[in-house]
């Protein structure tokens, strides 16, 4: 079943690689709860199907980078980047794409929170194996806010803009 506007987020880790250490983050990967995480927290979460493939580091995360100081103004705390990848390459790709503290990089490396969502998708037949949907979200202390999933191969209504309109 997919998680829909209104329900609450469901239990969950997520794995970030951090680039510098601090009080209670260590260098490289580190676990967060995602309750946890998004506790009082208003956040715009996309998730992609893959990290450095062409429409997720062409126009999906740039965009959210984009427009970070925008959606930080209309109330967001947060913006969470999600991708069925390892924390080693969601953090390469963050430092490639110069994320830095804008966007956090997500890795969902088994799929296990993505698939909790019903968000999962097969892409076997392009040798990636089980990936994310392309989806936007925005949450807000935990429960969905406003949910949008893209179509197959498409890239219209998950983006950073559509986001914006949302928040009014």
């Amino acid at each position: 079943m997919t998680i829909k506007v209104g329900d609450r987020l469901p239990e969950g880790k997520l794995s970030e690689y951090i680039e510098t250490a601090t009080e209670g983050c260590s260098v490289g990967p580190n676990t967060f709860d995602v309750a946890e995480m998004a506790k009082g927290k208003k956040i715009a979460i996309f998730g992609v199907p893959g990290a450095f493939t062409p429409t997720c580091s062409a126009k999906h995360l740039p965009g959210y980078i984009e427009q970070a100081n925008a959606l930080k103004g209309k109330g967001v705390d947060e913006i969470w980047c999600i991708s069925v990848n390892d924390p080693f390459v969601m953090g390469a790709w963050g430092r490639e794409s110069k994320s830095g503290d804008v966007v956090r990089m997500m890795a969902d490396g088994s799929a296990t929170f993505t698939k909790s969502l019903g968000l999962d998708a097969d892409f076997s037949k392009n040798g990636m194996g089980t990936r994310s949907r392309r989806y936007s979200m925005l949450v807000d202390d935990g429960v969905v806010k406003q949910l949008n999933v893209e179509e197959a191969g498409k890239f219209e209504v998950s983006d950073a803009q559509t986001m914006l309109k949302q928040l009014g």
